[in-house]
């Protein structure tokens, strides 16, 4: 029996899409921590446009601890790129909208994530399990679009094998617990054998105040098919309900 909500699982779920309205989603420092606003955009690391930072000096502070993981990642574009050219694959454009696609949803990603290992509940599931999302590639002029969703799937987190990767995660886990963090949520996004890993770093469910939700999968979809990157977590405590 599905369960019945009184409030959607977002503040703005039953709004018009706001294709118009262009948004980076959440963004941390991979240096100092800070959160990016509208104000002070973030810069994206030149070699694996992945990682990002609040300036260029934290990127040069923080490039000893990023230098291996940054450089595997270019290596494994640089090969993508190389099929791409000899015409044998698309793999390439894949890997890029990837990339603008996680970037776009980063706050739903972060949310989806985090209801569907239960956090709430379970807190200790951060360090087991990870959410995968398979998605189909489709024509659209927005890269973030190219993408609809085609199934959602937890697996433990042994399911990534690359060691370079999980030691950058383990690293954004033990500073996450050092600050005080229950550790980093990990989702994997992937298409047509391309993935992306996306390691968001979490506090601890005490100082989140989103409602636990069971209908998440169903919130993944609505964002993704109507191309929206405005999406707000309801919140609802005990002095109300608030957005965000």
């Amino acid at each position: 029996m599905p369960a019945y909500y009184s409030q959607p699982a977002a503040a703005n779920y039953s709004t018009p899409p706001a294709h118009s309205q262009k948004q980076r989603g959440y963004r941390i420092c991979d240096q100092c921590g800070q959160v990016e606003t509208p104000v002070a955009r973030f810069r994206l690391c030149g070699g694996c446009m992945v990682t990002q930072y609040c300036s260029q000096e934290c990127q040069k502070v923080h490039w000893p601890h990023h230098k291996t993981i940054c450089q595997h990642t270019t290596s494994q574009i640089a090969s993508i790129k190389q099929q791409a050219v000899g015409g044998f694959s698309n793999d390439e454009n894949i890997a890029k909208n990837l990339r603008k696609f996680c970037s776009a949803h980063t706050s739903l990603l972060c949310w989806v994530g985090f209801q569907a290992l239960q956090l709430k509940r379970v807190p200790s599931n951060i360090r087991q399990h990870v959410l995968i999302i398979d998605l189909a590639p489709h024509s659209h002029p927005e890269g973030h679009r190219r993408f609809s969703v085609v199934s959602t799937r937890i697996v433990k987190r042994s399911y990534i094998g690359d060691p370079l990767v999980l030691a950058d995660i383990q690293r954004r886990d033990d500073r996450c617990r050092h600050n005080g963090g229950i550790g980093a949520l990990v989702v994997l996004v992937q298409c047509a054998g391309i993935s992306q890993v996306m390691p968001i770093e979490v506090d601890p469910p005490s100082k989140i105040a989103w409602d636990t939700r069971e209908d998440w999968a169903s919130v993944l979809h609505h964002f993704v098919e109507s191309g929206r990157t405005d999406f707000q977590p309801i919140s609802t405590t005990a002095r109300g309900v608030y957005y965000g």
